[in-house]
C-alpha cells in the first residue's frame, strides 16, 4: 500500500476517468428512461453516482486532487437543491478526512526530519491520524513538557502529487464547470497551482500561524493554537478540542450557526487588520467552535487551524474595498465605477454604464445593506442563477469585468466564507464587523471642520 499514490500515470488515469465516468452515467441513465424509469429517480441516482466517484476519487488521491475538491466543497451551498443533496455528504467528508498514510511511513518521516530518537520529543504520539487532509495528516501527542500537541506530517511527495494533479484537473475544468454554476473552475485551479510552494513550505506556515496566535492570544472570540516545533515538512502545535465547524453545519443548533457565523466574519475581516495576513483556507474543515466565549461555559469560541495558504497584506485588506462598498450602500454610482476603473476591474477598453454597474452589485452586498442578515442556501442560489444565466443583464456585465491579480485571493476568500455561513444558515451582524474592521467602509472625518451651526434668530 502506497502512503501517496504519487505515480503520475496512476494519478492521471484515476483523473482522466471522472470525465468518461460522467459520459458513461449519462448513457447507463438514459438506458433506464428507455426501460421506464422516471426521469426524476433516475436524474436522483446519476446525481448520487457522480458525487460518489467524484469525491472518491479526490479524497483517494489526496494532493491537489483533494485541495481543488475543498475548494469546491464550500460552493456547495450555491448548487441547486436538487444537486447539492447528493452532494452534500460527500463533500462533508472530504473537509474532514482522506484516507490515512500507513503507520511506517508516518515513523520514517519523522525519523527523517526530526532524527533517529524523535520519540524522545514526546511523553505519547498517536500512530493513528486524529485527521487527515490534502498534503498531510495530524497525529495527537504529548509534548516533552506534558502539553497535548498536533502533529502535522507532510505526505512524501506531496508536491509533485499537488501540481500533477492541478495540471490535469485544468485539462478538463469544463466538464467540471456545471458542478458550481457561476463559477469559473479554471482561475480557481490556476490560483490553487500558484499557491503550492507556500503551502508545502512549513516554516512560511509556522510563522504566519505564530504571528495570528500571538496576537490573539488574549482575544475572547478567535483561539489560534500557538507553534511548538518547526523541522521541514513536520509542524506541532498546541492541540485544540471542539466541534468541527461541519458539524455544526450538519447539526448545529441554531445559536451555534449564529456564533460560528458571527465569529468567522469576525476574524476574516480583523485578521489583516490586526497581523497583516489573510488566512486564505476557509472551508470548514479548518475551523472548531470551542466552549467558554466571553459569555462564560455556555459560550463559544472560533478555533482556527491551517495557515498553509495565506495573503500577505501588509496594511490590511486594500482600502478600495470599503470605500467602493461604501459609495454602492449610498447609491454613489459615478464615484463607484471610476473608483472600479481605477482599481482594474474595468479595463480601459470597456465602457460601461454605471448605474447598471451599481445594479449587478447591490444584490451581493446586500447583507452589509442591514444591520443583521441571515445567510441561506436559498439566497447564495439565487445570487448564483442571477451571475450564471445568459440571458440576465447581470451575466452579461459580469462578463466584461475583471479581478486584477491582487485582489484574487481576496475575493475567493470572500466568497468561500459566504459560502460557509450559508451552509451554517448563520444570522449575522456584517455591518457591525465592516464598521470595525474594513479599511475605507467608515469615512475618514479627520481633518475635516465640523459645520458651525446656524445662528438662530429668537424674537424679543
Amino acid at each position: 500500500m502506497s502512503d501517496l499514490p504519487r505515480k503520475a500515470v496512476t494519478r492521471t488515469a484515476k483523473l482522466a476517468a471522472l470525465p468518461l465516468g460522467f459520459a458513461g452515467r449519462a448513457t447507463w441513465g438514459l438506458g433506464k428512461r428507455i426501460v421506464g424509469e422516471s426521469a426524476e429517480i433516475v436524474g436522483r441516482e446519476l446525481q448520487q453516482r457522480t458525487a460518489e466517484q467524484l469525491f472518491k476519487v479526490l479524497g483517494e488521491l489526496k494532493g491537489g486532487a483533494m485541495k481543488f475538491g475543498q475548494a469546491l466543497s464550500v460552493f456547495e451551498s450555491a448548487l441547486p437543491e436538487e444537486v447539492a443533496g447528493p452532494y452534500r455528504a460527500a463533500l462533508t467528508k472530504l473537509q474532514e478526512a482522506a484516507p490515512p498514510m500507513p503507520t511506517r511511513t508516518v515513523h520514517a518521516v519523522l525519523e527523517e526530519r526530526l532524527g533517529a530518537d524523535w520519540r524522545e520529543l514526546f511523553q505519547e504520539f498517536e500512530d493513528k491520524p486524529s485527521a487527515a487532509a490534502s498534503i498531510g495528516q495530524v497525529h495527537r501527542a504529548v509534548w516533552h513538557d506534558g502539553h497535548e500537541v498536533a502533529v502535522k506530517v507532510q505526505y512524501p511527495g506531496a508536491g509533485e502529487a499537488l501540481l500533477s494533479d492541478l495540471s490535469q484537473l485544468s485539462r478538463f475544468a469544463r466538464l467540471l464547470g456545471p458542478l458550481i454554476p457561476g463559477m469559473d473552475i479554471k482561475p480557481l485551479i490556476a490560483e490553487l497551482r500558484d499557491r503550492v510552494s507556500e503551502e508545502l513550505d512549513y516554516g512560511l506556515e509556522a510563522q504566519a500561524q505564530s504571528a495570528h496566535a500571538r496576537e490573539f492570544s488574549d482575544d475572547p472570540d478567535v483561539v489560534v493554537p500557538a507553534v511548538v516545533h518547526q523541522r521541514e515538512q513536520v509542524l506541532v502545535t498546541e492541540w485544540i478540542d471542539g466541534v468541527p465547524l461541519s458539524e455544526v453545519i450538519a447539526d448545529g443548533t441554531q445559536e451555534q450557526r449564529d456564533r460560528a457565523g458571527q465569529l468567522l466574519a469576525r476574524f476574516l475581516f480583523s485578521g489583516p487588520a490586526r497581523t497583516g495576513l489573510l488566512h486564505a483556507d476557509p472551508h470548514p474543515g479548518n475551523f472548531r467552535l470551542l466552549p467558554g466565549g466571553p459569555d462564560g461555559a455556555e459560550d463559544w469560541r472560533l478555533g482556527v487551524l491551517d495557515f498553509g495558504t495565506v495573503d500577505r497584506l501588509p496594511g490590511g485588506l486594500p482600502g478600495p474595498i470599503g470605500e467602493s462598498l461604501r459609495m454602492t450602500l449610498d447609491g454613489e454610482a459615478e464615484a463607484v465605477y471610476e473608483l472600479l476603473c481605477e482599481e482594474g476591474f474595468v479595463k480601459e477598453s470597456i465602457d460601461l454604464d454605471p448605474d447598471a454597474v451599481l445594479d449587478y452589485l447591490l444584490p451581493i452586498i446586500e447583507p452589509a445593506q442591514v444591520e443583521e442578515f441571515t445567510f441561506t442556501r436559498g439566497w447564495m442560489r439565487s445570487q448564483a442563477a442571477r451571475i450564471a444565466d445568459p440571458r440576465s443583464p447581470a451575466y452579461q456585465l459580469g462578463k466584461r469585468l475583471n479581478l486584477p491579480p491582487a485582489y484574487l485571493l481576496i475575493h475567493r476568500v470572500t466568497l468561500s466564507t459566504i459560502g460557509v455561513l450559508c451552509q451554517l444558515g448563520s444570522t449575522v451582524r456584517l455591518r457591525e464587523e465592516l464598521e470595525e474592521w474594513l479599511p475605507g467602509f467608515v469615512p475618514d472625518l479627520e481633518g475635516v471642520e465640523p459645520e458651525e451651526p446656524e445662528e438662530s434668530v429668537v424674537e424679543a
